[in-house]
């Protein structure tokens, strides 16, 4: 008999025992402390990326429903993908931190905790919590590259867009670029009119409620998913709107302080309510196409 004959069985009995699940986990979250101390004092202050802890928290409620299906698969321990899977995810944790890249930093998170499902249960509880862990890509900090790439297209659309109907609307306005020029003020349609705060914090929300609650009509879900961004740009329009007639009507002055957070706290709330409308229109739609 081999040495690693011998050792099989230990490595598999202890992942097994209460105490080995334990002291994996730990080891785990002791490793991922100084992420999560980059994550508050730096991205999670931010209006975009503030959604984060709220993340982790849906992760685990979902994880939690999850419960029985985990309980009702079979549990096979897959130590050597499990393995592979924890220490790349590790490997990829530690050049992240010590080049200062936390967006990786943070993804990471994501193969080391399915390295630990896959060393404990195997492929079986794996799949069985896939969306919970998938879930938690919501919570990675969105790169600066990729944010920008985005940002710049998006407030000359929405420039653009609302020009146009203050123009049809008899109102004096010209734009260039994102500067919008109406009456004797120019406003400047800045990055946190773009949408792109919204965007991110409003489709973990939306894939959260199509799982929770209409994975069961997937084609119903796939729909209210892809509606997302068309529907955080409208609600984008409508604030950029709104903004530009209030500086129309009551000066530019107003659009310092509490009226241009209000506005923002408005878009999303405005977006949510468009979202689950989209969704009651769904619902009516395919209970008409039931009854034909």
């Amino acid at each position: 008999m081999t040495i690693s004959q011998v050792a099989e069985p230990i490595r598999t009995d202890v992942l097994k025992s209460p105490v080995g699940v334990g002291l994996l986990g730990l080891s785990c979250a002791v490793a991922y402390i100084p992420t999560l101390v980059s994550l508050i004092n730096g991205p999670w202050q931010t209006e975009q990326e503030g959604h984060g802890p709220l993340i982790i928290a849906a992760s685990i409620w979902l994880a939690w429903q999850a419960r029985h299906r985990v309980l009702g698969v079979a549990t096979r321990p897959a130590l050597g993908a499990g393995w592979i899977v924890l220490l790349g995810g590790l490997a990829l944790m530690f050049l992240a931190r010590t080049q200062g890249v936390l967006t990786v930093e943070a993804f990471s998170l994501l193969p080391v905790i399915c390295g630990c499902v896959l060393l404990i249960g195997g492929w079986p509880k794996l799949g069985a919590l896939a969306f919970p862990i998938g879930f938690l890509f919501f919570f990675v900090p969105m790169p600066d590259w990729l944010i920008d790439a985005a940002t710049v297209p998006l407030k000359v659309m929405i420039s653009d867009a609302v020009t146009r109907v203050l123009y049809e609307g008899g109102y004096p306005v010209a734009q260039n670029g994102v500067v919008i020029v109406i009456g004797t003020y120019q406003l400047l349609v800045k990055d946190t009119c773009s949408g792109m705060n919204s965007i991110f914090a409003l489709s973990a929300i939306g894939v959260f409620y199509a799982y929770a609650f209409r994975w069961n009509d997937k084609v119903r879900s796939i729909l209210l998913i892809a509606a997302i961004v068309p529907i955080t740009i409208l609600a984008n329009f409508v604030r950029v709107l709104t903004l530009v007639l209030i500086a129309y009507y009551g000066g530019a002055d107003l659009l310092e302080g509490p009226i241009h957070d209000f506005t923002g706290m408005g878009l999303f709330v405005v977006a949510v309510i468009l979202l689950f409308l989209f969704d009651a229109v769904l619902g009516v739609t395919a209970r008409l196409i039931r009854f034909r």
